[in-house]
């Protein structure tokens, strides 16, 4: 597999989860208040380099992967990298830089579930919501109780491991993760002409 085809394959995973949060959304009424970015300013996010291989390849493809790449070897900070807040007062108001192409962790946490040592499923969510919305929260739990759909971090990342399960299995610190992928993009592309056609490697 390609790098492109790897990154496709990336990307038809996370529209098909987009699709299932949508629908558990509707389900359930919770939904991320606007600018809150509480879950992502925070030091111990893990993630697979496999996720932001999608981010690696649009900074490569955008000539900005060495600019990011020169930016994560100086960074001394345990925060996402792409994580902006809106000012140095309030760190837990922000936004992610590259919403687009967020990884997997990111678009899960807080619309969807894991299993525990019972095999019931439990929703992980934050105590902004948890707290926030509590009428929608207990109707998630219900719903949960009975089966309606939710998406399930394992299965996921399980689905993430059949694209490639080298940068898939590795569950690091969010910014050496991104960092992975940088260095797998452009160290595939080191000895190899790039082109957007159609087809392209």
């Amino acid at each position: 597999m390609t790098i492109k085809q790897k990154v496709e394959a990336v990307e038809k995973l996370f529209n098909s989860l987009d699709q299932e949060i949508s629908r558990f959304k509707s389900f359930t009424g919770i939904y991320c208040y606007s600018s809150c970015g509480k879950c992502c300013n925070k030091q111990d996010i893990e993630a697979s380099p496999l996720e932001f291989l999608p981010l690696a390849f649009h900074w490569f493809k955008t000539g900005r992967a060495q600019e990011f790449y020169d930016k994560l070897e100086n960074n001394q900070s345990l925060n996402c990298i792409v994580y902006s807040p809106l000012s140095i007062l309030d760190q837990n108001q922000g936004s992610c830089s590259e919403y687009p192409y967020r990884g997997l962790i990111c678009r899960l946490f807080g619309y969807g579930a894991n299993r525990d040592k019972y095999g019931e499923l439990r929703l992980l969510t934050c105590k902004l919501i948890k707290d926030g919305q509590i009428e929608n929260y207990t109707k998630a739990i219900v719903l949960l109780k009975n089966n309606v759909k939710v998406p399930v971090f394992t299965e996921y990342y399980q689905k993430l491991m059949q694209i490639d399960f080298q940068l898939a299995r590795d569950i690091l610190p969010i910014n050496k993760a991104i960092k992975i992928a940088l260095e797998t993009v452009m160290q595939y592309y080191a000895y190899r002409p790039y082109s957007s056609g159609k087809g392209a490697a």
